[in-house]
């Protein structure tokens, strides 16, 4: 009898999540709430959602509850990448410029926007990190920094580590400016002007940029928007490139997350031809799964492998605190470092090195990666259900970029041009490429707190897609 009593349970909650009632995002009504609500056992009420979860319409959330995660999508996921054709580098460079040059504008909803809204983040926490970095640090955080960087932050990222197998030591790491810092003392330090480097299709536009203000070729290779960039194509472009750059968990802005034994295959196949591989792994700490996925420097054994990361997208992105785990390229890190920066902000450093040591961080991912999960979930939803019927999606695992493919008869930049005028910034496809590409697609940043207003500026959008057909 108590079988049939969660199966009844079961189905009656089953039944609003596929009408819509409860809906895909949504926080499930707390336990002793259905134990009054139905008039059963709190065991009963367990049995009933373990069933929904066993069903794929729920999932469980460490100390935060049960979300509805069933996904009633009809659209595609988008297609593999394929590039080829000539650079067309000041296109890329005039719509990026026009995109972020209204990014401060908070009268818009900036779906551009490739970070955690405030609301997301512990300011009021960090606020006090900052005052006791000011009263503990020598000089009251005016004097240098050591070179490699702050000890203790060093030794709290080694410690991180640990959640994927790193084993990291503080000597390992040297601390930088943000991620971008990152990257870009690993390029000078295993590339020169005129040499090509190989990243993935899309790919961040700030890595573009990079490379070209460094004299880089850049050779955009195919890339699969669930598993990331096609081993076979990398490797037969092995003997023309100098370096390989991959954002190699949650992609930006595809959400790609390469599989382990690709990540493996790959720091084998670079190692073998003595090519550097330079990971961002940006993202890596924002996944949706029950661990944290391995960057491809879990499996670096000769040291090729240049891991680079920061707090900018989970934590704290004025902050400027980011790092370098640089391998056997260390030594030349540190010079770059000296020479383009001295040292590293010394205060945010601390606050940030204290936050870590008390376990807040940790404690701060939890609940905003189940914002950020629920978020997506709503994304597609909407998307789902207002965008033309050809419309393919994402469906990122981690991070908090959806990446959307519209029929080819509609062009993103066009799309962008209308819905600014509607205080809507999206980011048109084509910024992510120096090719004539993508011209189609868009990314949305679902890095802000879901509400009606959210929804209905999606709709909006949607709306306005519509009316692009031709």
């Amino acid at each position: 009898m108590k079988e049939l009593l969660y199966r009844k349970v079961a189905t009656t909650l089953a039944e609003k999540i596929k009408n819509g009632t409860l809906q895909t995002g949504d926080k499930m009504p707390s336990l002793r709430v259905l134990h009054k609500e139905y008039g059963v056992s709190l065991n009963t009420v367990i049995q009933a959602y373990w069933e929904l979860e066993a069903q794929g319409l729920i999932t469980s959330r460490p100390q935060s509850g049960f979300y509805v995660s069933y996904e009633p999508s009809r659209l595609s996921v988008p297609s593999v990448s394929r590039p080829s054709g000539p650079s067309e580098v000041d296109a890329t460079e005039k719509l990026i410029a026009k995109v972020y040059a209204r990014i401060s504008d908070e009268s818009i909803t900036r779906f551009s926007l490739g970070v955690p809204e405030n609301e997301l983040l512990p300011i009021a926490r960090l606020n006090k990190e900052l005052m006791h970095a000011m009263r503990s640090l020598k000089g009251g955080g005016t004097e240098y920094e050591e070179i490699q960087g702050s000890l203790e932050l060093r030794k709290n990222i080694a410690w991180l580590t640990y959640t994927w197998n790193g084993r990291m030591h503080e000597d390992d790491i040297v601390t930088t400016a943000g991620t971008m810092n990152a990257l870009s003392f690993a390029l000078m330090t295993v590339t020169k002007k005129g040499d090509t480097i190989a990243v993935e299709s899309p790919v961040y536009f700030g890595i573009l940029q990079l490379a070209k203000s460094l004299g880089l070729h850049v050779l955009e290779l195919p890339t699969h928007p669930v598993t990331g960039v096609e081993i076979e194509a990398l490797k037969k472009v092995l003997k023309k490139i100098k370096a390989c750059v991959l954002v190699s968990n949650f992609n930006n802005p595809l959400g790609s997350c390469m599989p382990e034994d690709h990540k493996k295959a790959v720091v084998e196949m670079l190692a073998t031809q003595g090519i550097p591989l330079i990971e961002d792994d940006l993202y890596g700490d924002l996944y949706f799964g029950s661990s944290r996925p391995k960057p491809c420097k879990a499996f670096d054994e000769e040291g090729w492998v240049l891991w680079c990361s920061s707090v900018s997208k989970t934590l704290a992105p004025g902050y400027r605190v980011g790092w370098i785990a640089p391998g056997r390229f260390k030594e030349k890190i540190i010079h770059q470092k000296f020479t383009h920066s001295v040292s590293s902000t010394t205060i945010t450093q601390q606050a940030i090195a204290h936050f870590l040591e008390k376990g807040r961080y940790e404690h701060h991912l939890r609940k905003l990666r189940a914002e950020l999960h629920a978020n997506s979930l709503q994304f597609i939803r909407t998307v789902s259900e207002y965008f033309p019927e050809d419309t393919k999606v994402s469906r990122p695992q981690g991070g908090f970029m959806l990446w959307i493919e519209l029929g080819k008869n509609i062009n993103t930049e066009e799309l962008y041009d209308i819905a600014i005028r509607q205080k809507i910034s999206i980011g048109p496809g084509r910024m992510f490429s120096l090719q004539n590409q993508f011209n189609n697609c868009l990314r949305l940043s679902y890095g802000q707190r879901w509400s009606e207003q959210i929804e209905e500026k999606l709709k909006r959008l949607g709306k306005l897609a519509k009316g692009l057909m031709k």
